[in-house]
């Protein structure tokens, strides 16, 4: 029996669909039955988020951070563009991966 986070998303010719559980456990207890784990970073940026989840919201907040103010500076609403998101995220996540869950 698995009880890890179960994310998806599809692309469609529209755009993405994106699902999550809700269920946050710590081992075989359940420590929140109505998580979101589908976050926005940006207006049209969302993020699936599993793992710990201190460590998720902690990274997800700093990608927000720096896209909303490269989104002031680019003064572009089409910007800024997701590969830009997830190179932060990438970058934050291997920048500390000794230190997160």
């Amino acid at each position: 029996m698995s009880t890890g986070t179960t994310i998806i998303a599809m692309e469609y010719e529209g755009g993405v669909m994106m699902g999550a559980d809700s269920r946050t456990s710590t081992g075989d207890y359940i420590a929140n039955r109505v998580s979101r784990k589908i976050t926005e970073v940006h207006d049209r940026i969302y993020v699936c988020r599993s793992g710990s989840a201190a460590d998720t919201q902690a990274i997800t907040g700093y990608v927000k951070h720096y896209l909303g103010m490269m989104s002031m500076e680019l003064a572009d609403p089409r910007l800024p563009p997701v590969e830009s998101a997830a190179n932060l995220f990438q970058m934050i996540c291997y920048g500390n991966k000794d230190n997160l869950m």
